[in-house]
């Protein structure tokens, strides 16, 4: 069932688009604001709202990886694996998380911190490699700066 602040924001949502179900792939983002990720129960409840099948609307949120259809951690770290990134240090990007944080691709910390997912171009291979912690976006990646920025996430 829809909280009362999710039927909000998704009124909100849905005022920018010229139907409900135009909203989908926004309407899931304020579900996954509110709840952390997309569960089944999310797609049915978001579904009847935006005059939807469950199955059309899980279509959606399968499609776009930024659509957390599982439990993730408290920070959701997306590493760029795109061809330039990769040339330009991506590997050791991994094996630093594995050092460091024993974790790889659709892992979470044991404290529930980070949760660790690949996603195909941030856009920014000018400044490869890069990563995206949340909303924010880090860019011309090593090691020892990657330790920096993930300090700020507590």
């Amino acid at each position: 069932m829809l909280s009362e602040k999710e039927l909000n924001d998704l009124k909100e949502c849905i005022s920018h688009f010229p139907q409900k179900r135009a909203a989908g792939i926004e309407a899931l983002k304020v579900i996954q604001h509110h709840r952390g990720w997309v569960s089944d129960e999310g797609i049915t409840d978001l579904a009847d709202f935006l005059e939807m099948s469950p199955d059309e609307l899980d279509n959606v949120a399968t499609f776009y990886n930024i659509i957390l259809r599982k439990p993730v951690g408290k920070h959701v770290i997306f590493v760029c694996d795109s061809i330039t990134c990769y040339i330009k240090g991506y590997g050791k990007i991994l094996d630093y998380f594995k050092e460091k944080h024993n974790l790889t691709f659709g892992e979470t910390t044991p404290d529930n911190r980070f949760t660790l997912l690949p996603i195909p171009c941030l856009g920014t291979c000018d400044h490869a490699p890069a990563m995206m912690v949340d909303d924010d976006l880090h860019t011309d990646l090593d090691k020892d700066n990657i330790s920096r920025i993930l300090e700020q996430y507590k």
